[in-house]
């Protein structure tokens, strides 16, 4: 296992207790990168019986990934994230994916619906990247490192993750990349992790624009943005936009037709909104989905313009 840590005191030993409290008879190494940490991870890290790889200066997750990967001995590497809890069984969920797969074959896991953390912002993140990244079992678009296994001949095959790339979808161009030289994807629903988000609102709207921003940057350069992508879904992209062309409509004085176009939205978004009733009841679907449709459009909507207009003036 390589878990990749920047300036995570506040979570890291939360991961590596987990980690070491797994449920399971497979044998498995915890390799920690840190990637030149300014807070007191270093020193919570070295508590816990694991390897760590010390990276003298920040250089990003993927650096500090492969760095990690490089200095793991198993044949099967399963990453995870230095905020991710892992559950008992993860493990053992994840070595019977691997023996179950060659190594062309890359898995993904992904969140609980229920994070660590449980504040309505949190949840509503958790259930949101759970749902589209289980919408697609086989041939997922890419597979996340919050929960990802590869064997690690495969990732020295690939080159390794992007160490100079844009941020957060690292994993994206990854898994785009082994597509491109021959390796299969697929989601298994047993590998979960807990994520400890702490999201408020400004957390939340920020995350959202700021990951719309680089997606669409990064999307346009692939010219796909169009495509159902995981979290990047097409449920996500029709909702942005029926939100704009409802409040067009109001404005214009068609305040029916205004409702029918956020209706016939309800009824697009109607999965993600029934994994929001399972999760948390008729109270939370019902704010999850008001948040879902009414404002959190605003943020994915706007990173997507600046990111294209970035795009567009070569500023990434």
């Amino acid at each position: 296992m390589v878990i990749p840590n920047h300036n995570g005191a506040a979570t890291i030993g939360l991961c590596l207790e987990a980690v070491l409290a797994s449920e399971t008879e497979v044998k498995f190494e915890v390799v920690v990168a840190d990637d030149g940490s300014r807070d007191d991870s270093v020193a919570i890290i070295r508590r816990y019986p694991c390897r760590l790889v010390e990276l003298p200066e920040q250089r990003g997750a993927s650096a500090a990934r492969n760095a990690g990967a490089a200095a793991a001995r198993g044949e099967v590497i399963l990453f995870i994230d230095a905020d991710c809890i892992v559950l008992p069984e993860t493990v053992t969920a994840a070595a019977a994916a691997a023996r179950r797969s060659g190594p062309e074959w890359i898995i993904g896991g992904t969140y609980t619906r229920l994070p660590y953390d449980q504040g309505f912002f949190s949840r509503f993140q958790s259930v949101f990247i759970h749902h589209f990244e289980t919408k697609r079992l086989e041939a997922p678009d890419y597979v996340a490192t919050h929960a990802m296994v590869i064997h690690a001949a495969t990732l020295q095959a690939a080159g390794g993750f992007p160490e100079k790339f844009l941020p957060i979808i690292e994993d994206v161009e990854f898994s785009h990349r082994l597509r491109r030289l021959g390796y299969r994807m697929r989601m298994d629903p047993a590998i979960l992790v807990r994520h400890l988000f702490n999201y408020d609102l400004r957390r939340s709207l920020k995350n959202a624009w700021r990951k719309s921003r680089y997606w669409t940057i990064y999307s346009l350069g692939c010219r796909d943005l169009l495509s159902d992508s995981g979290t990047a879904s097409h449920e996500l992209k029709i909702n942005v936009l029926a939100l704009a062309l409802a409040l067009a409509l109001l404005l214009a004085g068609l305040p029916l037709a205004s409702a029918l176009a956020m209706a016939g939205n309800l009824w697009i978004q109607r999965h993600l909104l029934a994994a929001f009733y399972r999760t948390g009841g008729l109270s939370f679907a019902l704010t999850a989905g008001a948040y879902y449709t009414l404002l959190y459009p605003l943020p994915v909507g706007l990173g997507g313009l600046v990111g294209a207009l970035q795009y567009h003036r070569g500023d990434r």
